[in-house]
């Protein structure tokens, strides 16, 4: 499994849609921390009635978002890219034992991703802090430890990475995987939160992006998500969104030709 995972990991890292991937990653972590420059800039010319109607979110949710998407597609480019150039042949020759390939696949661009989000949130979270340098800017300002928060967050990056993987197997389209990675992660969250109580609110619980905060145990106040989740079945939940897709992808792809 070690060898698998090294021919895994040599595969990822001279795409270059990986380096693409978190290129954006970083220019979003950037540009986060450039908007909260710009808004201390912007705080200490306002007078307090002003004040008291400015804010802003802070960049770690910049990043997170952006970077949710950016990650989901990493997941599926690193299945479908091989499905492009027909190198998946190759791949199942050399494994033909073809979920131990899923497994090592999914491990390797969970590590990525996991990493590269962990990174960017704690980066975004810390630097915005030194930025702001102790100015109450409304959401740029956090109370209480937010370690628990930033590691679900990061969590929930890399299922994103892993739900592209399996849809990227399931398809073996770039272009489908990604719209469907697309829609869970704006347009239907967006349509549930119009839905009627108490729908939205159940239904908003289980979306991707409203999981981290309710495992955090921090959650959803001043979103469209619903917050009805105790943090273990969240956690279940979240994994879910990977577990499934893969196990699909597991079993899909030892049924059907390369």
């Amino acid at each position: 499994m070690t060898d698998l995972l090294a021919a895994e990991w040599l595969k990822l890292r001279t795409l270059r849609s990986t380096f693409v991937v978190l290129a954006v990653v970083a220019a979003i972590l950037a540009a986060g921390l450039l908007l909260a420059w710009y808004m201390t800039g912007v705080w200490d010319g306002l007078t307090a009635e002003q004040r008291a109607r400015s804010g802003m979110s802070p960049p770690a949710y910049l990043v997170s978002w952006v970077g949710s998407l950016a990650l989901g597609v990493l997941g599926v480019l690193t299945i479908t890219s091989e499905y492009a150039s027909g190198m998946i042949r190759a791949s199942v020759a050399a494994v033909p034992a073809r979920g131990r390939l899923i497994a090592a696949k999914a491990a390797v661009a969970a590590a990525v991703a996991l990493a590269a989000g962990l990174v960017a949130l704690f980066a975004a979270h810390h630097l915005s802090e030194v930025i702001v340098g102790g100015r109450p800017i409304p959401g740029l300002v956090t109370q209480g430890s937010q370690v628990l928060p930033l590691l679900a967050t990061g969590l929930s990056m890399a299922v994103f990475a892993l739900l592209g993987l399996g849809l990227g197997v399931l398809t073996r389209s770039a272009a489908g995987s990604i719209a469907i990675v697309v829609a869970l992660w704006h347009p239907l969250p967006i349509i549930v939160a119009n839905l009627p109580e108490p729908w939205s609110e159940w239904l908003g619980s289980l979306m991707i992006a409203a999981l981290p905060g309710q495992i955090a145990g921090t959650g959803n106040e001043n979103s469209i998500f619903g917050d009805r989740l105790p943090p273990p079945i969240a956690l279940v939940a979240l994994l879910a969104y990977a577990a499934v897709p893969l196990a699909l992808a597991a079993f899909t792809i030892t049924r059907r030709d390369a």
